[in-house]
């Protein structure tokens, strides 16, 4: 079965992390991913040794894993990169509780501030002032016990702060790859 065509959603992940015997979340390592995808590129060989060596084993348990891990890269890189700025982070879906997807969304900032606070200095000095605060307002959240009752309320505050988390990786990208996407201005009418 080739997943090319399929999007990649947390619980197929997750599944993949359970062959390999692992109850963690994805969301960490995803966060991790649209880090390293801004700032160092990492390619299919690297991101397939650190997912491995984050499930404590040595290389994917068969090819349909390998290539739903390399899926996963791949999607996300195509997000990041793409003038509709259509990245989203890969979180618990509408099937977990709202205080188990809040527990996704830090651990996803959790991820992505592991990679950027281990960037050098001069590089986060180039970055701008709407990045900077992005960052830090993710770290701030990474900090937080968030334990959430189900409410329309609680659920719109959740899709704010997904959003946030989105936007700042789009951010990232886009300040450390110049050009890239290629996103249409409006035209200016005289």
């Amino acid at each position: 079965m080739s997943l090319i065509n399929e999007r990649i959603d947390f619980a197929t992940i997750a599944d993949t992390f359970l062959v390999h015997g692992s109850f963690q979340s994805p969301a960490f390592l995803d966060g991790h991913l649209a880090a390293a995808l801004g700032l160092i590129d990492i390619d299919a060989t690297g991101w397939l040794e650190e997912v491995c060596a984050a499930l404590g084993v040595e290389q994917p348990r068969d090819p349909q894993s390998a290539e739903t891990l390399l899926q996963w890269r791949q999607q996300s890189l195509a997000a990041l990169s793409a003038a509709e700025l259509d990245y989203e982070p890969l979180l618990p879906d509408e099937m977990f509780s709202l205080a188990e997807r809040a527990e996704g969304l830090r651990q996803w900032c959790m991820g992505f501030l592991e990679d950027v606070n281990n960037t050098e200095t001069e590089v986060q000095e180039r970055w701008s002032q709407e990045l900077r605060e992005a960052i830090g307002d993710l770290a701030a959240l990474a900090e937080l016990e968030i334990d959430l009752e189900d409410s329309s309320e609680n659920e719109n505050d959740l899709f704010a702060l997904t959003e946030h988390a989105r936007m700042a990786a789009m951010l990232l990208y886009t300040e450390q790859h110049p050009g890239m996407p290629q996103v249409e201005k409006p035209q200016q009418t005289h």
